[in-house]
């Protein structure tokens, strides 16, 4: 039995809005942590219809404040967007908040589109090909002893737990470098995720905060009491997938039966690509996808995902995963 947990882009749904997105991630929440889920992360996207988990901190601090236990986190910072300093003392007022509930996933990509992200960058020399000095950095930041006379408060010494995120060979090379958790998002990339998990391994190196490596794997889930359920709630997710990787992001869009096999052949290719990483069916279904999934990467922990139009099946969705867990 390996920890699940679940990874949110609170949705926007057609004919919704964020403030009731919100509320639905903390609902969310609640329920995870009553069936078990291990963590709840929160990804920070920008300049998305249908992704209102931009301010990821602060959202961060909504769904902890509804919460008790279970580990609230960010799945996660793209970290170019930001000084360091200003992430270390972010996370440093979470976790003086909430102490012990915190995780701090770090990724190198803008989590936006080039415009987007030269807005939020606004200094254009701080990119991703700094990204990993800017880690070092804010590692420091979150010492108890920093190298940097600049200090971080709150944030110095409280050792909030970094995580690398990745959907290439890049991240795996820094999190086996650095001795850090390694999670990759083969959720929507999976394409090179296999020599990713071998490659972190290989080259890990234990560090202060991890003693062996350490792998979370992204993992699509669309359970329900029937299969064509489920197969009819996963095409929300798949139109709002082929929107945004044709161009057109948009708002959830509702669910639209036989869309996969209405769409036309670059529609399929791209969802194709995706749908190895992704549990569609009853619960007998996904029970053995995800066992085969397990057992084919040696995966520490999923990390779950549903981009479900109706929040009562999202709801139904992961509590039918938490029931499986003890089984896969």
């Amino acid at each position: 039995m390996i920890p699940f947990s679940v990874l949110d882009l609170s949705p926007i749904t057609e004919g919704s809005d964020a403030a009731q997105s919100f509320r639905n991630s903390r609902d969310l929440a609640r329920h995870a942590e009553r069936w078990g889920y291990q963590r709840f992360w929160l990804a920070e996207h920008h300049g998305m219809p249908g992704i209102a988990s931009a301010a990821t901190a602060v959202l961060m601090a909504y769904v902890a404040g509804g919460t008790e236990s279970i580990r609230v986190g960010a799945g996660g910072v793209m970290l170019p967007n930001h000084s360091p300093l200003v992430i270390a003392e972010q996370f440093g007022t979470l976790e003086s908040l909430f102490p012990g509930r915190i995780d701090l996933g770090l990724g190198r990509a803008p989590g936006s589109d080039q415009r987007t992200a030269r807005a939020l960058r606004r200094n254009l020399a701080s990119d991703a090909e700094e990204f990993p000095q800017d880690v070092m950095e804010l590692m420091d930041y979150l010492s108890a002893a920093p190298r940097n006379p600049v200090r971080a408060v709150p944030g110095m010494g409280l050792k909030v737990p970094l995580w690398i995120l990745g959907s290439s060979l890049f991240g795996a090379q820094l999190a086996a470098l650095l001795g850090l958790p390694f999670a990759f998002a083969s959720h929507f990339a999976p394409a090179q995720m296999m020599e990713a998990i071998a490659l972190y391994r290989s080259g890990f190196r234990p560090s202060a905060q991890l003693e062996r490596p350490y792998v979370m794997l992204g993992f699509n889930v669309f359970a329900a009491d029937t299969q064509q359920e489920a197969e009819l709630m996963a095409t929300s997710m798949q139109q709002a997938f082929v929107n945004s990787r044709s161009g057109r992001p948009s708002r959830l869009p509702p669910p639209r039966p036989h869309y996969y096999e209405q769409a036309g052949p670059q529609e399929r290719a791209l969802l194709d690509a995706v749908l190895p990483c992704t549990a569609i069916g009853s619960p007998d279904t996904v029970r053995a996808q995800m066992q085969a999934f397990i057992a084919r990467t040696g995966a520490d922990e999923l990390m779950l995902t549903s981009q479900t139009f109706d929040h009562a099946q999202r709801l139904r969705s992961f509590e039918i995963a938490a029931t499986l867990r003890h089984e896969a």
